[in-house]
């Protein structure tokens, strides 16, 4: 049975661009390793998908539509259903006084904003610089190594996979408890002070809410507790 719109999905999966194999996305710490991808700072984490609503480029949206959990699947995204086709249009040549302060330190193949958008620098010379707007990929087609491992019915699972989806913290520091229709998530101590805190509770809650259509609250915990208190010694005993 196929996976219908909607559907809740955890996947493994590994990208690479088809006529290069240059491997450049994963979700598999392994795999980023061999392939000297890894960033320390990225969650490797099956990535939660909700079926046929965009959550992921639309060839392998399409392609999951059709898949079922336990199937392992090779897709090839064609640049329409994927990063688009090159448009000429994209590349300008600009001033090199334009990027300021960071002119000297600007190379062929820097990632820089200009004018609000990000483009890849292509050359420099005569006091200007070529920027391809561009994506990355454009023009190309990407293969997709995917494994679709589970699909969440449970609200256990759904809000678990969620949190993990939205909170930039250790799997093992999420700690959440369902109370009949009311869902109590305690915030991590280490985003207290995160700037995008109050955008976490927002895309966590209306995720949540839209999965689970039966739940009536989410209570969002923040304990701080009164560094200056000094806790009484504790008692040893006398082994003598």
């Amino acid at each position: 049975m196929t996976l219908a719109k909607g559907s809740l999905i955890l996947i493994d999966y590994t990208a690479k661009v088809k006529d290069t194999n240059e491997v450049f996305e994963t979700t598999i710490a392994d795999d980023a390793k061999k392939h000297s991808i890894f960033e320390a700072n990225v969650k490797y984490q099956p990535k939660l998908v909700s079926v046929g609503e965009s959550w992921v480029i639309k060839g392998l949206d399409e392609a999951l539509a059709n898949a079922k959990p336990g199937d392992k699947i090779t897709v090839d995204v064609t640049p329409e259903k994927g990063f688009g086709e090159r448009d000429p249009g994209k590349v300008r040549m600009i001033p090199l006084r334009k990027l300021g302060e960071d002119a000297e330190k600007v190379s062929v193949g820097d990632v820089i904003e200009v004018d609000q958008r990000t483009g890849i620098v292509r050359f420099i010379g005569s006091g200007r610089v070529q920027v391809d707007f561009n994506h990355r990929f454009a023009g190309k087609t990407i293969v997709y190594d995917v494994n679709v491992l589970k699909s969440l019915e449970t609200n256990e699972d759904k809000i678990s996979a969620i949190l993990k989806r939205h909170m930039p913290v250790e799997d093992s520091k999420i700690v959440s408890k369902l109370n009949g229709n009311i869902l109590d998530v305690t915030i991590p101590e280490e985003i207290f002070g995160a700037e995008g805190l109050r955008i976490i509770k927002h895309f966590i809650q209306t995720d949540i809410f839209k999965f689970i259509p039966t739940l009536e609250k989410i209570n969002f915990i923040e304990s701080y507790s009164n560094k200056k208190v000094e806790k009484p010694a504790q008692p040893t005993e006398n082994k003598s």
